[in-house]
Parts: structure tokens; C-alpha cells; sequence
């Protein structure tokens, strides 16, 4: 199966390269391609995931448009007809055609906003840099009374994976290199101010709410993720991806049970794997079995299925 590691387009304006995508300048928006790079513990690794980046683009845009009464988002197309007639007669891009394939469901076409600098986590259920936090809080203070997690009161004798009294906003900073880092909101309000963190707050939980809802209904769990929104115009909108597997943590509901991981439909699986080796999490980071690359693949591919409703199409 075809790893597609980089998507290099001559003749485009390079915006950015990311961890996964790699972004052209198009003037007033911005083409956005979801490579198959996988990162974890902010390395990107070598080799990548097949089918990934396919995955992420396709699960953005069906959640795009379906949590767009709630709040505006960036996307104007993922179509790839449209995409190849924009490079062409907006961009001037004659041989736009030959990167057809390539850009087949893992690019998109998204307005340009200005980023809101931290990230918008939600969490339903008590997991990963959360519960790490919330163990070390309990060490130092004891299992009696309240436990203060950036901000918010939680008991002292939860388990980890619990769900929450009732899902939190916990932002986090957006850091240039090395791990993002948990913050209050009200430490949130102090960067961006209390206005629009607030607002920030109000969308991020209605759309996890609804979200949330649906998944249920899908049988999967959605234990936390995170958002980007951007301003354009002075109205906020949600950018970048949204509920992914790299952005979001989908449990099975017919395996889940507290106080112990869970079963995991999104990266976390590497993550899991990569703990078991003697690495140190530094660049580079080691080559994936395949074994763990096709299950990792599968993962990818049963979250679309579940969430969407039917099978990623095939590649052509």
C-alpha cells in the first residue's frame, strides 16, 4: 500500500509544512493536504500510515458540515474537480491536473482567518496528559476533598478513563516545537481576553456536545479532543481539522470500562506501542512493524467507517 509522505506542489506558494499537512498560499485561502506523516510525542515518525491523511480530510469535512449550524468553518471545498479547476484558472497552475491523484480526497481548500493562538481542548472522560496531571495532584494532596485541574474541581477518588461530572474546557498553549502546554481559562483569558475565551468555551462545548451525541450512536466514545478557531472578519470559525483520530480520542462503547486504557480508534495506539521500546522520544523515531502500521491503518479506516457511515472509497 502506497505511503504518501509529502504532497509537493512546484509552482504553489508554500504556506507551511506540519506535522501531517502541507499547506499553499493561494491568496485568500489556503489549499490544505493531509499527508500520511504520523507524529507522536511530537516526533514525526518515519514511514507513515496508509490511507491516514485521506482519513483526516474526509472526517473534517463530514464534521464541517455537520456542526456547521453551530459555528462557521473554513472549508470551501474538498472536492477534487474543484480543487484542480481553482489551481488552474485562479492560480494559474496549468499542469494542476498531474497532482489529481495525489490531492484525491486528503486536500481541501479552506479560507485564511487569523489563528487564535491555544488550543480549545474539551474532555468528557479522564485520560491521557489530564489523568497524568490528576494522578500527580492526588500524590501531592491526598485522596481527600477537591481536586484542582487548571482551574477545574474534580473528586479525588476518580479512576482513570471515568467520564467527567460533566465535560470541561481545558486550553491548552500552541507551541512551535515540543508538547503543547495545559493551562487554566482563566490563564487562556489573560492571552486572548475574556471575551472571546468565553465564546471560545461556549462553541467548543456545543460542538463536542453534539458531536458527542452522534458518536454515541455510531458506538464510539469521544473521551477528549481539541479545536482551532480563527477569526475572519471579526466572526470566529473553526479551522484546521476537527474530531479526527489525530485531533480526538474515540473509544469502542461496547469495551469501555474505567479505570483501565482503553481500546483506541485513533493514535494513541502507536503511542501505546512506542512505550514499550527503549526510545527516548527524541528525533528520529523508530521505523513501525508492519504489523502495527496495518493495524494502526485499520483503526484509522473503522473510525471513518463508524462516524461516516460507509468504507473510505478506494483509491482509484
Amino acid at each position: 500500500m502506497k505511503v504518501v509522505r509529502s504532497i509537493d506542489i512546484p509552482g504553489l506558494k508554500k504556506h507551511t509544512s506540519g506535522k501531517v499537512r502541507d499547506v499553499y498560499d493561494l491568496g485568500d485561502s489556503l489549499l490544505i493536504a493531509a499527508s500520511d506523516r504520523l507524529s507522536a510525542f511530537d516526533v514525526v515518525l518515519p514511514g507513515g500510515i496508509p490511507d491516514k491523511g485521506r482519513v483526516l480530510t474526509q472526517i473534517s469535512m463530514f464534521w464541517f458540515e455537520k456542526t456547521k449550524h453551530i459555528v462557521d468553518n473554513h472549508a470551501i471545498t474538498s472536492d477534487t474537480d474543484e480543487i484542480v479547476e481553482i489551481l488552474e484558472k485562479k492560480c494559474g497552475l496549468q499542469n494542476a491536473s498531474d497532482y489529481r491523484d495525489i490531492l484525491r480526497d486528503r486536500a481541501m481548500i479552506g479560507r485564511k482567518a487569523k489563528a487564535v493562538p491555544i488550543e480549545c481542548v474539551i474532555r468528557g472522560y479522564l485520560s491521557g496528559s489530564a489523568w497524568n496531571e490528576y494522578k500527580e495532584l492526588v500524590a501531592k494532596c491526598g485522596n481527600s476533598g477537591e481536586i484542582d485541574l487548571h482551574g477545574v474541581k474534580l473528586p479525588s477518588d476518580m479512576v482513570e478513563s471515568q467520564k467527567l461530572p460533566e465535560p470541561v474546557f481545558t486550553p491548552a498553549t500552541k507551541e512551535t516545537s515540543g508538547h503543547d502546554v495545559n493551562i487554566s481559562a482563566d490563564e487562556a483569558r489573560h492571552i486572548v481576553g475574556k471575551e472571546l475565551v468565553d465564546e471560545l468555551e461556549r462553541l467548543s462545548l456545543a460542538v463536542y456536545k453534539e458531536a458527542s451525541e452522534y458518536a454515541m450512536t455510531r458506538g464510539f466514545i469521544i473521551a477528549d479532543t481539541k479545536f482551532e478557531f480563527g477569526i475572519i472578519d471579526d466572526k470566529i470559525i473553526l479551522i484546521d481539522e476537527i474530531l479526527t483520530p489525530d485531533s480526538s480520542r474515540f473509544w469502542s462503547v461496547e469495551t469501555y470500562e474505567p479505570g483501565r486504557p482503553q481500546e483506541a480508534f485513533d493514535k494513541q495506539f502507536v503511542r501505546d506501542y512506542l512505550l514499550t521500546l527503549d526510545w527516548d522520544k527524541t528525533y528520529p523515531g523508530p521505523e513501525l512493524p508492519e504489523e502495527i502500521v496495518l493495524k494502526t491503518r485499520e483503526r484509522y479506516l473503522e473510525a471513518y467507517r463508524r462516524l461516516v457511515g460507509h468504507d473510505l472509497p478506494p483509491v482509484h
